[in-house]
């Protein structure tokens, strides 16, 4: 068995020890004004196109690649649970609910998304070593050019979040809700890149902010265990990126899908 398989088989098992010795230890204190809720999922992307621009001011080149496509990378795409749980792309949610009766919350809310540009013919426009260009270029790590943010493009938001209750269930068995959220944040990126045959020194760094919205369904399941399928949009401008020898900066748009299972629990003062 693989070390991926294991790790998902024993995250399982582990959960379904956790879960429900929580709700029980949780039933007789349900009667709490807060509710505090964290979940881990699964995420989709599809990007906009955008300029690349280029700095590099020890070698007098100032230049953009102009309207250049890029992808995600899945990391499930060839079977589920075919890597490790924490290698495809994956996202987390940590909240609380302050106000209950109006449906408020607070929340940190993390994209592990992924971008790589296409192979593709790249018009690139500028200053390259003084000279005017505007020529293109075959894009691909063969002709010298990859461009990753592959250990993440990696957008994180500080959320505002309503609720909107949909169904509920007499019993509470089950309880469909509907939630917007909507923040502001900084991007955390893995910056690793190649052009012209020069490589950068990869690394994480602080690499700008965005901001983003997103609407949810989520269906909770015996009070405490919940399923949320949400659709998001994100705006993200990076800037001061590590290239060889001087920096980039873009902006792009991102859609993303993504499914996550949480648990929610009672916190903050006793209702009276």
């Amino acid at each position: 068995m693989s070390n991926s398989r294991r790790n998902a088989i024993t995250a399982i098992a582990f959960l379904s020890i956790l879960v429900p010795n929580i709700v029980a230890a949780q039933t007789k204190h349900s009667g709490r004004k807060g509710e505090f809720y964290f979940s881990w999922g699964y995420n989709k992307e599809w990007y906009t196109r955008s300029n690349l621009h280029i700095v590099q001011p020890e070698l007098g080149n100032n230049y953009t690649f102009k309207n250049v496509r890029a992808h995600d990378n899945p990391g499930w795409d060839k079977g589920l649970l075919s890597k490790a749980m924490t290698i495809p792309q994956y996202n987390y949610r940590i909240g609380y609910f302050f106000n209950k009766e109006k449906g408020l919350a607070i929340e940190i809310n993390f994209d592990h998304t992924k971008y790589i540009i296409d192979r593709q013919q790249a018009r690139v426009k500028g200053t390259m070593k003084g000279k005017a260009v505007d020529s293109s270029v075959n894009w691909s790590e063969g002709d010298g050019f990859f461009y990753y943010l592959n250990n993440g493009a990696n957008f994180l938001l500080f959320n505002i979040v309503k609720r909107w209750e949909l169904y509920q269930h007499p019993n509470e068995k089950i309880k469909i809700d509907f939630l917007g959220k909507a923040g502001i944040g900084p991007v955390i990126p893995h910056v690793e890149n190649k052009l012209f045959n020069e490589k950068n020194e990869p690394g994480f760094q602080i690499g700008g902010w965005n901001v983003g919205a997103e609407g949810a369904v989520r269906a909770t399941f015996f009070k405490y265990v919940y399923l949320e399928f949400a659709n998001k949009i994100d705006y993200a401008r990076y800037s001061h990126l590590k290239v060889y020898k001087g920096r980039a900066r873009q902006a792009f748009g991102t859609y993303e899908l993504i499914l996550n299972l949480g648990i929610t629990l009672p916190a903050g003062k006793k209702v009276q």
